[in-house]
């Protein structure tokens, strides 16, 4: 399993009824998979799985799977919900390289510069003598 610290990811693998028998083949393929957890649910012919984003992709190991000859049910809403789920962990997967920004870490230090550059106070641009006529 990943270490406690990573996220991990959690979807659902929905397999065509045909060919027979694939359900308990993918199980085993990727049950024994290092840092990779599956499980077989209540509905018929899926698979939930849970990965770290460092390790693995929806995308990778569905490509994986057919070419190892396992087919997937392919309606309409698989389709554009896999599609949807593969550019939300890429989008994860760059993220989780990306530094994080001083601004989520030390806001006060932030702010406590751009007062400093920042004119504050009472401040009038208008001559002294200007001021008080009247």
């Amino acid at each position: 399993m990943p270490k406690p610290e990573e996220p991990l990811t959690y979807q659902d693998l929905y397999f065509a009824e045909e060919p027979a028998g694939q359900l308990e083949k993918a199980f085993a393929l990727l049950s024994g998979l290092d840092r990779m957890h599956a499980e077989k649910t209540a509905e018929p012919n899926c698979l939930r799985i849970s990965y770290s984003l460092r390790d693995y992709s929806l995308e990778g190991l569905e490509s994986a799977l057919k070419q190892s000859g396992f087919c997937f049910k392919e309606s309409l809403l698989n389709k554009i919900s896999r599609r949807l789920i593969y550019y939300c962990e890429d989008v994860q997967y760059h993220n989780l390289s990306t530094p994080e920004h001083l601004t989520k870490s030390q806001t006060h230090v932030v702010f406590a510069k751009v007062y400093e550059n920042h004119p504050h106070g009472d401040h009038d641009d208008t001559p002294e003598e200007l001021r008080e006529y009247k």
